[in-house]
Parts: structure tokens; sequence; C-alpha cells
């Protein structure tokens, strides 16, 4: 039952932080009365492997088929 209720706790947690990163940080404002923890998490997503934005044109271009049995 402790279990249980530590991974819940967790999973909020971790919950209210992606909304947090999302309303404040992610949009260039300052979390309000608390800026350190706004800064600690630009700092963490600024470190994390990002994929590369691919404009339109590569967007809809059809990729090659690779013919995977021979």
């Amino acid at each position: 039952m402790l279990t249980v209720l530590l991974a819940m706790l967790g999973i909020v947690l971790l919950a209210v932080l992606v909304v947090l990163y999302v309303a404040y940080p992610h949009r260039g404002e300052e979390v309000p009365h608390t800026p350190w923890l706004g800064q600690a998490m630009r700092k963490g997503v600024n470190r994390l492997p990002t994929l590369d934005n691919q404009n339109d044109e590569q967007k809809y271009q059809p990729r090659e088929r690779v013919d995977q049995h021979r």
C-alpha cells in the first residue's frame, strides 16, 4: 500500500512540474514566487537531447522504401 502511495505521489509531482514548466519557463516567463525553480527547469531541459525541426518541404517528402526482405 505504501509503495502505491509513493508511486502516485511521484506521478503527481512529475505532472505538476510539467504543467508548471509549460505554463511559465517554456513561454519565457518567470515562475511566480520561485524564480530559482524556473531556472533549474530551464537548465534541465537544455541538457536533454532534442530532435531538429524540419522545414515544411522535408516533412511532406515521401521517404524512400527500404526492401527488408531479401
